[in-house]
């Protein structure tokens, strides 16, 4: 990327009058939206840990006694009677958690600018993570430059003009309708203080104005300028769930600000967050006119239209990284349902950590889009939901391990969430996190991160399964109670279930988990037991079972549908992220996947943004590029909003990250033991080129294309293995040098010894 070019760049030709045109900025934990308003700006602004309400013991007292005569209920059939109990002994006496809301906002009030704005620009640079507003008004040009630090903990409004003297106004902080108490601290600094619920966390917010020029005084609640050159507002942010003195540390953090003065801590900034941005690139070139004199929202707009824009479609996947990047951090809270940007007390589903595919897509691209630190902030939350996690499975179902199901929040809590209990029910999103961890490894190869970290969760996981798991009459080891993520089925006698016993998804997960268990246990001189009982069970899980038109079921049994085209397409697990099914190693199943997924799509699946992000990433693995750009095209055209937000609908930022990793899985692939070279290349994107894409068994690749063939391949080797390399071509592999390297042929396969340290030169021969 480079600052200059307007491809890596959102910008408007005027300023946000909606939420989602606004431009966000965060330092994964301090987030803000930027309207760019001449007259009266908007700064809604946001804190990750502002969360309605503390922690709670929700266990039902009667699950452990209900749980056997649920599960028994539904081996025999008897499925509407233990959904009734299930209900009623299952969900919590607290049923739903308080949400995710909004820390408040930053109101800049400029008297008559807006009256007589000229030359009006706006724009989000995502390598700089810099937003920057530019006018005119009244014959004098204005500039504003807003970023948030994750070196200094702030966030920085610079506001500048042409006229020595010639800025004049006001701001203040508010939380409406929860407006919360506003202390003065001085000529130029006031503090907004509250709680989030009485038994809820305290926030505060700190304002300072750092002047030039002119003068600076509290009026009431505001901070009024006159007649400055130049001024640099301060903010800050906190709460008691991170700090006993929240209003201490951010006065420190300001302070600590103002000692290196502006230009030092915006460097310092840009090099910490360029440093991360430029670790990959991507041109995806259509053959098409430059586009660079259209704006964001106009080159939107085309696409909805009917056009094709290969350079949006490079932007969206950059905007995915960037905004992974602004919402999780080491040290921060994960990127929760709408990453840390709401600006809704009563957001939509809490927007809290759904765990049934939306908070795992927010980490698809972490690993493979070179951001692996992003993923820290999820480990650390997995550490405490382990914790809590432990309780609820010894409480509720009398098991050893840890589990999770469908919903968690702030307090990582880990009973069931709400009254839906087609969703909630669901007690597999523990063993679905655990991987997580494994898929770190794999693409870093740290050998004490798998056995101090990863591993332990892993385990754990595992344990609590080979204790609840039950077998059929078949023999087969299954989940019961369990459910497929939010679906329903049609009984025999017409009614409706959901709840049932080992439905598709768990058994894929189950397997993905088993065997990354046993891989890593082996790696680790594991034995004794644990590993013999794992082999036992995974011996046992159900297979892939097909339907009466080639399609995976959803269920053990081949029930009808309610919803054919439903937005969860859980029983694809298998096929992304898992990798039990595979065009070349599974045809057959491939097969099956397609037919399922094509019959989906027939009877309006797709339909959320987050779903159509699975479903690219589903058509990716299957090598399919035309199906697979048909459907980033759909992401653009039907769920995204003017600034590049993903919609649900509403705004859920999964899509962001779903759509980005897909983007990633048409260019490479790296599961199943080998790496793929271009695996779904659209005809659309006929030429193009991308460096620091990452691939498992720790490699960095950097590749060119140009009419949809391989030109060449860098492969930068971060540890010792074999590199088994699959492309459409046969491919040479020399070292640097250019002296060949030594490999053998296996079909489309490619098979070298890899040097940690070394670069290898991959060409077509």
């Amino acid at each position: 990327m480079t600052s200059s070019s307007k491809e890596m760049k959102l910008w408007y030709r005027k300023p946000a009058t909606r939420w989602v045109e606004a431009l966000p900025v965060g330092n994964g934990r301090l987030g803000a939206m930027i309207y760019g308003k001449a007259e009266e700006e908007l700064i809604q602004l946001n804190e990750d840990s502002v969360w309605y309400g503390g922690p709670k013991d929700r266990h039902n007292p009667d699950a452990a006694a209900y749980f056997p005569k649920i599960r028994q209920l539904i081996m025999d059939g008897e499925v509407e009677e233990a959904q009734y109990l299930t209900r009623l002994a299952f969900t919590p006496s607290s049923k739903f958690f308080g949400p995710y809301q909004p820390l408040g906002d930053l109101n800049l009030w400029f008297g008559r600018h807006g009256r007589t704005t000229e030359d009006y620009y706006r724009e989000l640079d995502v390598e700089t993570g810099i937003v920057r507003v530019e006018y005119t008004a009244g014959g004098v040009s204005y500039k504003r430059e807003v970023f948030s630090s994750a070196v200094d903990q702030v966030l920085a409004v610079r506001i500048t003009c042409g006229t020595p003297g010639g800025l004049r106004f006001c701001a203040n902080l508010t939380r409406r309708p929860f407006d919360g108490d506003i202390h003065v601290l001085g000529d130029s600094s006031i503090a907004m203080h509250g709680q989030c619920g009485p038994d809820g966390i305290k926030y505060v917010a700190y304002l300072h104005a750092q002047y030039e020029g002119g003068t600076a005084q509290t009026i009431g609640d505001f901070i009024s300028i006159e007649n400055a050159d130049a001024v640099t507002l301060w903010l800050a942010a906190g709460t008691t769930f991170r700090s006993s003195d929240p209003l201490g540390q951010c006065i420190r953090q300001v302070n600590n600000a103002l000692a290196k003065g502006y230009e030092r801590v915006k460097q310092e900034h840009i090099t910490d967050h360029s440093g991360a941005m430029n670790r990959v690139s991507l041109e995806l070139t259509d053959g098409q006119r430059s586009r660079s004199g259209l704006s964001t929202d106009e080159r939107l707009e085309q696409v909805k239209a009917g056009g094709e824009d290969a350079g949006l479609a490079a932007l969206f996947f950059q905007y995915g990284r960037y905004l992974l990047l602004g919402s999780s951090r080491p040290g921060t809270l994960p990127a929760n349902l709408q990453g840390i940007w709401n600006d809704n007390y009563k957001p939509s589903w809490e927007s809290n950590y759904t765990t049934n595919i939306n908070l795992q897509m927010n980490y698809w691209p972490a690993e493979v889009g070179n951001l692996a630190e992003c993923h820290e902030a999820l480990f650390d939350f997995i550490d405490r939901l382990r914790v809590n996690g432990r309780e609820t499975a010894r409480k509720m179902y009398n098991c050893r391990g840890f589990v999770l199901h469908h919903n968690t929040n702030i307090w990582a809590d880990t009973v069931l969430n709400g009254l839906n209990v087609r969703a909630a029910t669901w007690p597999t999103a523990g063993a679905w996190l655990a991987t997580h961890l494994w898929e770190h490894y794999r693409y870093g190869g740290d050998l004490a991160f798998l056995a101090h970290r990863a591993y332990p969760v892993m385990k754990e996981a595992a344990e609590f399964y080979l204790d609840y798991m039950v077998q059929d009459d078949r023999g087969r080891y299954v989940t019961c109670p369990s459910a497929s993520p939010e679906n329903r089925y049609i009984l025999p006698n017409g009614g409706m279930g959901y709840l049932t016993a080992g439905p598709t998804m768990d058994s894929q997960i189950l397997s993905f988990l088993f065997d990354s268990c046993i891989e890593a246990g082996t790696l680790l001189g594991e034995s004794g037991e644990f590993m013999e009982r794992l082999r036992e069970v995974r011996s046992q899980l159900p297979e892939p079972q097909l339907g009466d038109e080639g399609q995976l079921l959803e269920w053990l049994e081949d029930y009808e549908e309610e919803d054919k085209g439903h937005r969860h397409i859980s029983h694809l697990f298998g096929l992304h992220p898992g990798e039990s099914i595979s065009v070349a190693k599974t045809p057959e199943l491939a097969k099956a996947a397609r037919t399922t997924l094509t019959r989906r799509l027939a009877n309006g699946g797709g339909h959320t943004g987050w779903s159509r992000c699975w479903i690219i990433n589903f058509w990716a693995r299957l090598g399919d590029g035309e199906e697979a750009h048909e459907n980033i095209l759909a992401l653009l055209r039907k769920s995204t909003d003017p600034n590049l937000f993903d919609e649900h609908p509403p705004f859920q930022i999964d899509g962001n990250f779903g759509g980005a990793a897909g983007i990633a899985e048409m260019l490479l692939q790296s599961h199943s033991g080998e790496i793929n070279l271009l695996p779904a290349l659209p005809r659309a994107w006929r030429s193009g080129s991308f460096s620091g894409l990452r691939a498992r068994g720790g490699f960095e690749v950097d590749l060119s294309w140009s009419s949809g063939a391989l030109t060449e391949c860098r492969l930068q080797a971060k540890q010792d293995g074999i590199c088994r390399l699959r492309a459409a071509v046969p491919v040479a592999v020399t070292d640097v040098r250019g002296i060949d390297v030594p490999a053998e042929q296996d079909g489309s396969l490619t098979i070298f010894a890899a040097e940690k340290g070394s670069s290898y030169l991959v060409k077509p021969r």
